[in-house]
C-alpha cells in the first residue's frame, strides 16, 4: 500500500511513496498528529539526485523492521529540499549547530511544535564508521523523549538560541568601498589551489559566483593574478571529469582535488551559473574553449532538460541501474567497439581511458594533455560515442520546474543568445519567460514549483530575485518591453513581501508565508546565490532603470552588514561581492532605440554583448514602442537620422548619442 506521499508531485517524495514508512509530507496534518499523540517528529530532507539519499532509502526506509520503529515512535515527515528551501534552511542550521557540518540526506528529530533536539545526515542501518546504527538511534531518542523531557526542553532552548545567532551579519555603519573586494581577493588568493584551480583541496566545488567576482576584480584593477586564477579553474574543470566530455554539461562537484571524479548528478542551477561564467570568461579573453563549453552546456539543457512548455527541469540523477555514474563511465573495449581499433585507441589515449581505469575499474573521460587540434579531430568520435551512450539506461530526471532555477537558466540563455548570436538560445529564454508568467502564478503572487500541469507553494525571495535577473537580461537581448515591465513589477512586489525594515535585510519567506519555528534568513552564497545577495544585485539594476532611489537605498542597506562576510569568508559571499562591485563601479547606463532585429540595431547590440561589461544596465526599444518609454533610462530617446541610436551615461554624465558601432565601442571602453 502506498503512503501519503503518493499524492505529491515532487519526484523525490514520490520515490518514497511505497516505503513501509508511514510518511507524511510537511503540513498541518502531520504536525497536528504529533501534538495529539505527543510523539516526536522525524524529519528527513533530501532531493531526487542525491546519491546518499537513495542509499539511506534502500538501507533503512525500505526495511520493514526499521520502518516499524519509525511508525511506532515517531511521526515521520519527508521533505524535498528543492521545493521547501525554508524548511531545509532552518533545520540545516540546527544540524550544523549540533555537529559542525551538514549535508543530505538530512535527518532531524523535532518536538511536536517543530523545535529540533537532535540531528545529523546519513545514518547506516547498523553501527558503522563511528556512526550509530539508525535503529539504535531511533530507540535511544524515543526513550529520551519519553523519559527525559526536561533535558529535551533545555536542548531545544539552547539550540534555538544558537540557530538565531548563526546568520553572519555585522553592524552596517562603515562605508562600502572597493577595499572590501581587495581584502576578499587576498583571502581567496591565499586559499587558491595554484596547481589545479579552485579553492581548498577536496571535495572541490566550482563556486561560479566567486569566479565571477574574481573576473570583475581583474577588470576593475587590471590584476592579472585574478584572471589567472579564473582561467586555471575554468581550464581544469573543462578538461576534467566534472564536465561531461561526451554530452556536455557539468556534474555537481568533484570528490577529489583534480576535478576528476564527480558526484554525477547534474543540477540545473550549476549549469546555468557555469554557462554564464564561461560566457563572461569568453567575453573577457576570447578563448575558443570557453565558447565551446557554453554552447555544449546550453545545447545539453535544450536537448535533455527542457520541457515542451518552455520550462527547464531540475536535475538528472547520479545513479542508473542502482550504480552511481554508470551511465557516464567507459571501458576501453567499449570505445573500440564503437570507433574501431585505430580511432578508438587514439580516443582512449587522449581521454585517459585505460584498462585499470580511474573510477572503480572504469574510466571517467578527462584530458591530461590538452590539444585543441586533437579535440577538433575527435569531435566526430565524441558524437558517435554520444549516440552509443544513448542506448544505455539513463539516470532518472527530476522534472519539476522551479521558478528560481529557471530564472538562472533564463539569464544564461538570454545572454548567450545575444553574445553568441544564437537565436535558438534567445528563443529558449523567451519561451521560458512566457511559461513562467502563465503557469507559476496565483494572481499576482509568484509560486515556487510546477509539475504535471499545476503550480504550488508560495515563492521565496530567491524565486523573485533570480527571476528578476533573468527577465532583465531577456529584455536586454530582445528589446521586449514586457519583460522589463515584469521585472520592475516583481521588484516592487519583492520588497513588499520580503523586506524587513527594522533589520534592513530581506527574509527568505514572505509576509504571507506559514508560521515556522523561525523566519529563515540565509545570507550566505552557497551552490547558488542567496536570495538576499541576488535581491541586492537586481535592486541596484532596477534603481538605475527606474530612477527609484528607494530601491537603491534598500540594496545598499542590505549590503552594509555583509562587510565582514565579504572580507573574511569570501567563498560564501561571491554574489555579494559582485553586487558590491556593481555598486562601487559607476555602472554604464545604456539605452538603444532601433528596430529590433534590424542590421543597424544588431550592430550596436553586438558591441554591447561581445565585450565583457558586467557593470551595466541596458534598456532597448523600438522607435514606436511606448511600453517603457516613460522609464528614465528610455525617456526622451529617439533614433537619429533614421538609424538605430545608442545613448551611454555614467556618473550622472551622458555621452553624445551615436549610431556607428565603432563609436559605441569607444564609449563603452571609456
Amino acid at each position: 500500500m502506498p503512503n501519503r506521499l503518493i499524492d505529491e508531485t515532487s519526484p523525490y517524495l514520490l520515490q518514497h511513496a511505497h516505503n513501509p514508512v508511514d510518511w507524511y509530507p510537511w503540513g498541518p496534518e502531520a504536525l497536528e498528529r504529533a501534538k495529539q499523540e505527543d510523539k516526536p517528529i522525524l524529519l528527513s530532507v533530501g532531493y531526487s539526485a542525491c546519491h546518499w539519499c537513495h542509499v539511506m532509502e534502500r538501507e533503512s526506509f525500505e526495511n520493514d523492521d526499521i520502518a516499524a520503529l519509525m511508525n511506532t515512535h515517531f511521526v515521520s515527515i519527508k521533505v524535498d529540499r528543492e521545493e521547501r528551501p525554508d524548511i531545509d534552511s532552518i533545520y540545516m542550521s540546527a544540524v550544523q549547530a549540533l555537529s559542525g557540518q551538514g549535508g543530505w540526506p538530512m535527518t532531524v528529530f523535532l518536538t511536536p511544535d517543530g523545535k529540533p533536539f537532535y540531528g545529523g545526515t546519513y545514518f547506516p542501518p547498523e553501527d558503522r564508521g563511528g556512526l550509530p546504527g539508525f535503529p539504535r538511534l531511533l530507540e535511544t531518542l524515543a526513550g529520551i523523549y519519553r523519559d527525559k523531557r526536561e533535558d529535551i526542553a533545555q536542548t531545544t532552548e539552547n539550540l534555538m538560541r544558537r540557530m538565531e545567532q548563526m546568520t553572519p551579519v555585522s553592524d552596517g555603519f562603515e562605508p562600502l568601498t572597493a577595499d572590501i573586494i581587495g581584502a576578499a581577493f587576498v583571502v581567496l588568493a591565499g586559499n587558491h589551489d595554484d596547481k589545479h584551480g579552485g579553492f581548498g583541496l577536496q571535495p572541490k566545488f566550482p563556486q561560479p559566483m566567486v569566479q565571477e567576482a574574481l573576473l570583475r576584480h581583474y577588470l576593475r584593477t587590471g590584476d592579472f593574478g585574478a584572471l589567472e586564477m579564473v582561467e586555471l579553474t575554468l581550464d581544469k574543470m573543462a578538461r576534467g571529469g566534472i564536465y561531461d566530455q561526451i554530452g556536455g554539461g557539468f556534474h555537481r562537484y568533484s570528490t577529489d582535488t583534480f576535478w576528476l571524479a564527480p558526484h554525477f548528478e547534474k543540477m540545473l542551477y550549476d549549469n546555468a551559473l557555469l554557462a554564464r561564467l564561461y560566457l563572461h570568461a569568453y567575453q573577457a579573453t576570447g578563448k575558443p574553449l570557453y565558447r565551446r563549453i557554453v554552447e555544449e552546456t546550453l545545447d545539453y539543457v535544450l536537448r535533455e532538460m527542457t520541457d515542451e512548455s518552455g520550462g527547464f527541469y531540475s536535475t538528472q540523477d547520479a545513479d542508473s541501474e542502482g550504480e552511481e555514474g554508470k551511465f557516464f563511465i567507459w571501458r576501453p573495449e567499449e570505445i573500440l567497439e564503437v570507433l574501431g581499433k585505430e580511432d578508438g585507441e587514439r580516443f582512449n589515449a587522449y581521454y585517459d581511458v585505460t584498462i585499470n581505469g580511474n573510477f572503480e575499474g572504469h574510466s571517467i573521460l578527462n584530458v591530461k594533455n590538452p590539444d585543441s587540434e586533437m579535440e577538433l579531430l575527435l569531435s566526430r568520435d565524441r558524437a558517435k560515442l554520444y549516440e552509443a551512450r544513448e542506448a544505455r539506461v539513463k539516470p532518472d530526471r527530476d522534472e519539476k520546474i522551479l521558478t528560481a532555477w529557471n530564472g538562472l537558466m533564463m539569464a544564461a540563455f538570454a545572454e548567450a543568445g545575444a553574445a553568441l548570436e544564437r537565436q535558438d538560445y534567445t528563443e529558449a529564454a523567451a519561451a521560458n519567460a512566457r511559461f513562467l508568467k502563465k503557469e507559476v502564478r496565483d494572481g499576482d503572487r509568484l509560486l515556487r514549483t510546477y509539475k504535471d500541469g499545476s503550480a504550488r507553494l508560495k515563492g521565496y525571495l530567491e524565486d523573485y530575485s533570480f527571476l528578476i535577473e533573468g527577465l532583465l537580461v531577456l529584455h536586454e537581448a530582445t528589446f521586449d518591453g514586457e519583460w522589463l515591465q515584469e521585472a520592475v513589477a516583481l521588484g516592487h512586489a519583492m520588497v513588499l513581501l520580503f523586506w524587513d525594515a527594522p533589520s534592513g535585510q530581506f527574509y527568505d519567506t514572505g509576509t504571507d508565508h506559514e508560521e515556522l519555528v523561525m523566519r529563515p534568513r540565509d545570507v550566505q552564497d552557497n551552490a547558488i546565490p542567496s536570495g538576499s545577495s541576488m535581491a541586492a544585485t537586481v535592486l541596484l539594476k532596477l534603481a538605475l532603470v527606474t530612477g527609484d532611489g528607494d530601491l537603491d537605498r534598500r540594496a545598499v542597506e542590505s549590503l552594509r552588514p555583509m562587510r565582514e562576510l565579504m572580507e573574511r569568508y569570501p567563498t560564501g559571499a561571491g554574489q555579494w561581492l559582485c553586487a558590491l562591485d556593481f555598486y562601487v563601479s559607476s555602472p554604464k547606463e545604456i539605452a538603444i532605440v532601433g528596430e529590433p532585429g534590424s542590421s543597424d540595431t544588431s550592430g550596436l547590440l553586438r558591441e554591447v554583448f561581445h565585450s565583457y561589461i558586467p557593470n551595466r544596465v541596458l534598456v532597448g526599444r523600438g522607435p514606436a514602442d511606448e511600453t517603457i518609454a516613460g522609464l528614465p533610462l528610455a525617456e526622451g530617446r529617439s533614433m537619429l537620422g533614421g538609424k538605430a541610436t545608442a545613448y551611454v551615461c555614467r556618473n550622472y554624465t551622458c555621452e553624445l548619442p551615436v549610431s556607428a558601432p565603432d563609436a559605441l565601442a569607444k564609449q563603452l571602453a571609456g
